[in-house]
Order: structure tokens, then sequence, then C-alpha cells
């Protein structure tokens, strides 16, 4: 069965470019970000892991473990993180899961008959501390990755986890969100005393409420 958002993240065992990891013991309590790529020494892939990297600290300010797979194996894996160190000036510090048996990639339906029966698609999971899928994009093969977009997603869904709010288009760190329908409006200057705004009735604004 495919995988849906609310469902509980498959666990599994791996060899990676870090040595051999449990899927759920590497997330600990911890956010998560599982990431597919169709092969080691392809040029997007190279791009987008290098970004990742580059942005690590990012990822450690919003208790995230990001871990990466590719169906080639650990050595190639080696290999490959020194092409992009190289051509990304960067350092790779996650690991790279090596799905050969494709069994991970299975697992997480991240092989798509009609885009290529052997290879995965850009698949990428967000999952929660409570290893629930939080989110699934597809990218693909053409298409590398807007991580700023993840970002994006990464912190609406750690402050909605929190808030009895919903993060509006385009929305960034630090701009208004939506108070959800589920709050009367009488109810909210005590749930969210920055204020807010009602724009209409089913629409009420308020600063964002974490900071």
């Amino acid at each position: 069965m495919a995988l849906r958002l609310g469902d509980t993240a498959p666990n599994f065992t791996a060899k990676t470019s870090s040595g051999d990891i449990d899927f759920h013991e590497f997330l600990g309590d911890s956010w998560g970000i599982l990431f597919s790529h169709p092969a080691d020494f392809t040029p997007v892939c190279t791009t987008e892991l290098g970004k990742t990297a580059k942005l690590a600290n990012e990822f450690i300010a919003r208790n995230t473990k990001v871990l990466a797979l590719s169906v080639d194996g650990v050595n190639s894996h080696h290999e490959w993180i020194r092409d992009i160190n190289e051509t990304q000036n960067t350092e790779v510090n996650f690991p790279i899961i090596a799905d050969e048996d494709r069994k991970i990639a299975e697992l997480y339906d991240m092989i798509h008959p009609n885009a290529s029966a052997t290879l995965t698609v850009r698949s990428l999971f967000i999952i929660a501390p409570d290893k629930t899928i939080k989110l699934m994009i597809t990218y693909p093969a053409s298409t590398g990755r807007n991580f700023q977009e993840i970002l994006r997603v990464l912190d609406s869904l750690q402050l909605t986890a929190n808030y009895s709010v919903a993060t509006p288009a385009d929305w960034k760190h630090g701009e208004d969100v939506v108070v959800i329908p589920a709050i009367k409006t009488e109810d909210i200057p005590g749930k969210f005393p920055k204020g807010f705004r009602e724009v209409k009735p089913y629409l009420r604004l308020t600063p964002q409420p974490n900071i």
C-alpha cells in the first residue's frame, strides 16, 4: 500500500556512508528528512547533496536529521561524497543509505515504473518526532529540489504542531499566520495575546506565536 500523510514512517536497518543504522533509532526525538536519489554521480543530485550539506546549521536549528538514499553501494557513496565535497565546496555531513537491493525504495514507494523501472524518483519525506509522515514531495529526475521550500515547510510543520494555527500561501517564518477555524473568534485573545485581525469571519490572522 502507498504511504499517506499521517502514516508511521516504516522502520528499516541499512548500511550507510556513516555506518549501519536503525532508522527510527537514528531519528531519536528529532524531526527527520529522508530523500532519495536515482543513482550516485548524477549531476542534479550532486548539487542537491551539496546544498543539503551547506544547510547543516539550518537543519540543526530545527532539530532535524537528514538522511539521503541511493541505490548504489557504500564504496560508491564514499567516492561520490568526495566529488560532492570538491565540486560543491562543502563537506557532506549526513549519511547516504546504500539501498542496492532497493528494499527501502520499495518500502517508501520511491520507484515509479512510468519514470524508471530500476531507479528511484526524487522523493522526500518529512517525519515528525512521533515517526509519522508529515510531508511527501516527489520531483521528476529533471528537476532539482527547492531547499528553501523544504525549510519553509519544516518551519510551518513545527509551528502548527504546537499552536492552533495554519500558514497561508507563500508564508515565511516571521509572518502572520491563520487562526484555525476551530477556534472561536471570541476565544482568540485568550489564546493569541499578540492580537488578531479579522479579514472575514473564517479568515483571522495573528502574528506568529512562537517568536
